[in-house]
């Protein structure tokens, strides 16, 4: 039965548990009790769902003193925190997931779903996609505002009225405008000048971008096909003639996620997950290269040494993409203690080898990720530990860590990259010195021995690209010259994508073996156009965005006072 109360209550909830009538309540709490039962729903105390609004879900969790008002459109799988309000012809529909706190004005689309586009089939035939929406605690989402399907939207963000959100959106930000772009942070109560925002990109880039992501979807399945060894136990190799190896497997299911939207076809993704989890050494809880060091007799694996430290993010985010995670914690970081991990991180060699201490923290960030998030027992301790001694160790001169040599600062920046990823954009915290480590990139990036035209390899690209994109999230140091750069590797990148192969590691002409295309090349390639598209304003035309290893938005947020 419908409750019996004043219509105020449906288009303004929040008034309803304050002012109802003893009556009111005791029918909105039959009518509650009801739609439960029919529906499944979990509602928390002082909940108010107004009879008039349309609930028609697979799943409904409803927290303490959140309110859905009339007319509101929900299906799908939805989580709803504390504190929330829907109001009144509000659509939410699909995978939805929003924390505490969260204020979304009437008449707003969060549609956590989309239809394929294959030119072959008429749009009413297309299937339904849903990466789903996450919305963090501290919301508020202004009245006629439309996020898409596979949008995180941070804590303590603020949508403005109208906006159509398309991308992620960082905690603490106030986006607006169609698309919506970044206005100014919203702790920034100075009226200082907000961070420049990245020009729209013009029509020109629009169609190479969207060309080019058409290009690599069709070839897709024939680049995976030909990396597949079709043996009795059938395994990936990075490319024909070589032997399998984990990373390739990793590469593949990245591959897929990103162009196709589903796990490589080769095997189920049930096949995909035992394969990759049944690799995991159980003492350490590290992945060994396939046919060295095999399961039994990985206890001689080493966290820091070979293959299997990057494993811990290759395998880690192949598992998540396949909608799994690690089946034992990673042992050798959730047993480190803080004064370990000081020891650890000081006998890093900072000064000769950057590059190779920079992919250290961030296989141990990685680690503590997976172990934080995966119920392994971790605490955050450890990580504030770490991000102690980044903070108090970083160069305020060159905004990296280790110092950049008059020869060159390519072990520096690629060592920044890696520390970085694993560390601060994982975790969604601001680096440090932020211009200064502007400069420092920007005085790399032009060294024609790895950047001229014919020189570049991914790594190098992708080392010098995200701490751009990164740094761009804090500031408009040298933006115009950052654009410029992108914008140079962007037009030469578009054009190494070989039909039915994919893109190669590397296009200098030394890099021999290097200079075939692999599933690794392809792989790296992908994210880095669209970080470079990103960097100009135009990535949302390549209709992809990566979510693995190279995933733009932060995977965890710690917890804060």
């Amino acid at each position: 039965m419908n409750p019996r109360h004043d219509l105020k209550y449906d288009y303004s909830p929040w008034t309803f548990w304050g002012s109802a009538a003893d009556s009111e309540r005791e029918a909105q709490l039959e009518y509650q009790e009801g739609i439960a039962e029919r529906l499944g729903i979990l509602l928390g105390e002082r909940a108010f769902l107004s009879p008039l609004a349309n609930l028609d879900t697979d799943t409904l969790s409803i927290g303490v003193g959140s309110f859905i008002a009339a007319h509101a459109y929900v299906t799908g799988s939805i989580t709803i925190g504390d504190d929330c309000t829907i109001n009144a012809f509000t659509v939410v529909r699909g995978n939805i997931t929003m924390g505490d706190g969260v204020r979304i004005g009437a008449h707003t689309s969060i549609l956590g779903f989309n239809h394929s586009m294959d030119p072959s089939e008429p749009v009413f035939r297309q299937p339904l996609t849903s990466k789903g929406i996450t919305i963090g605690d501290d919301v508020w989402i202004g009245s006629n505002v439309v996020i898409l399907d596979g949008v995180t939207v941070g804590s303590h963000a603020v949508l403005a009225a109208g906006a159509v959100v398309t991308k992620n959106v960082p905690e603490w930000s106030v986006v607006g405008g169609n698309p919506a772009r970044r206005i100014r942070d919203r702790r920034d109560t100075s009226g200082a000048k907000p961070a420049a925002q990245p020009p729209a990109a013009d029509d020109r880039m629009r169609s190479a971008l969207a060309a080019f992501a058409n290009t690599a979807r069709a070839d897709a399945p024939t680049i995976l096909a030909r990396s597949w060894r079709p043996a009795a136990d059938g395994q990936f190799l990075d490319r024909p003639g070589v032997e399998p190896t984990v990373r390739a497997h990793c590469d593949a299911i990245e591959i897929a996620d990103l162009l196709l939207g589903s796990v490589p076809p080769q095997l189920s993704r049930e096949e995909h997950v035992r394969r990759l989890q049944g690799l995991q050494d159980h003492v350490t809880g590290l992945v060994p290269e396939l046919g060295l060091d095999g399961p039994a007799s990985a206890g001689g694996l080493r966290f820091g040494a070979g293959p299997a430290t990057y494993h811990v993010l290759s395998v880690g985010y192949a598992l998540d993409l396949a909608g799994s995670r690690f089946v034992h914690p990673i042992h050798a970081v959730a047993e480190t203690d803080p004064a370990s991990l000081v020891a650890q991180m000081d006998s890093l060699p900072w000064r000769k080898e950057a590059w190779e201490a920079g992919a250290w923290v961030d296989a141990w960030g990685t680690a503590a990720y997976w172990n934080l998030t995966q119920n392994h027992g971790s605490s955050p301790g450890s990580l504030n530990t770490l991000f102690g001694w980044l903070m108090t160790h970083a160069n305020p001169l060159a905004g990296t860590w280790g110092t950049p040599t008059d020869d060159t600062r390519l072990k520096v920046v690629n060592g920044y990259y890696r520390l970085t990823r694993g560390t601060f954009a994982q975790f969604g915290l601001p680096v440090p010195y932020v211009e200064r480590l502007v400069d420092t990139v920007l005085e790399h990036s032009a060294d024609p021995r790895y950047f001229g035209p014919g020189r570049q390899n991914a790594c190098n690209v992708l080392d010098v690209a995200h701490p751009l994109w990164l740094a761009a999230k804090q500031s408009n140091h040298r933006r115009d010259e950052a654009n410029a750069w992108a914008r140079g590797q962007l037009s030469q990148a578009l054009g190494w994508w070989r039909a039915g192969e994919g893109m190669a590691f590397s296009i200098a002409p030394e890099s021999g073996n290097q200079h075939l295309s692999t599933l690794q090349g392809t792989e790296m390639w992908l994210a880095i156009i669209w970080y470079l598209a990103d960097l100009l304003g135009g990535a949302e035309a390549l209709g992809y965005r990566p979510r693995g290893v190279h995933r733009p938005e932060p995977a965890h947020y710690l917890p804060t006072l």
